[in-house]
């Protein structure tokens, strides 16, 4: 896992009292103004242009690429219409198989690259931000409504439950509600557990198109995350459609 993007947030606890500080740590907050930054995004519909896709993943990747291209989009296209437990699942658990972990300096050459859905396909391999980034826009594609989605940066404590030992990683986080308790999609386990039930986590901050959340202030615009512009860029080369 390489490190977090450095955000120079501030981070004011005690400004609401009514919850702990875990909680305000994970999102709940009582008020979130996100949809003032972006208009319009809290509807995120995600399209394709397919045959963009399959170029591009035969160019770069050959038929392994394919390959796996196709198998994902056949994997989306058995869950549309299914419940939300059903989709959260099988998207987690698709990626989580699909791809093998490593690092970005073994795998890009550099020290943190976040790789397009269709770049770690044709890999087979990723880091931890590489995993989140094919779930969160696998769930926009089914029409999971891309406010309920958090990318969230945690410290995840290793070793066992008296271990000090942590690092730097990423999971991404489903909310019912902007003060849900969110459900955690993670790299390391198929099983998906209420936040609650992750006590090896400890959030950070989190972001997604509408906006970039540490707990006591206000959101701020996902735009200073350059990673972030850069990977929606090459996805659009790539035939990702917002």
């Amino acid at each position: 896992m390489s490190s977090q993007p450095h955000l120079s947030f501030p981070v004011h606890e005690g400004q609401r009292p009514r919850l702990s500080r875990r909680a305000v740590l994970w999102g709940g907050l009582a008020v979130l103004t996100a949809s003032a930054l972006r208009p319009g995004l809290n509807a995120l519909a995600l399209d394709f242009d397919a045959s963009r896709m399959h170029a591009s993943m035969q160019s770069r990747y050959g038929a392994p690429g394919a390959k796996a291209l196709n198998a994902w989009l056949a994997m989306l296209d058995g869950q549309k219409n299914k419940p939300l437990q059903q989709q959260l699942s099988s998207i987690n658990e698709f990626w989580n198989r699909a791809v093998v972990q490593t690092e970005d300096s073994m795998l890009w050459s550099q020290p943190d690259y976040w790789a397009t859905p269709l770049e770690t396909l044709g890999k087979g391999a990723g880091d931890c931000e590489d995993y989140v980034i094919g779930k969160y826009f696998s769930l926009l594609r089914l029409g999971v409504p891309g406010d309920r989605l958090r990318l969230i940066y945690v410290r995840a404590r290793m070793g066992g439950a008296g271990s000090n030992l942590s690092i730097a990683h990423m999971v991404l986080g489903y909310y019912e509600t902007p003060v849900a308790e969110p459900l955690v999609l993670d790299s390391m386990l198929d099983n998906i557990m209420p936040s609650s039930q992750r006590k090896d986590l400890t959030p950070v901050f989190s972001f997604n198109a509408q906006g970039v959340y540490v707990a006591g202030a206000q959101p701020a615009s996902v735009d200073r995350i350059t990673r972030w512009r850069d990977l929606l860029a090459r996805m659009k080369q790539e035939g990702f459609l917002p």
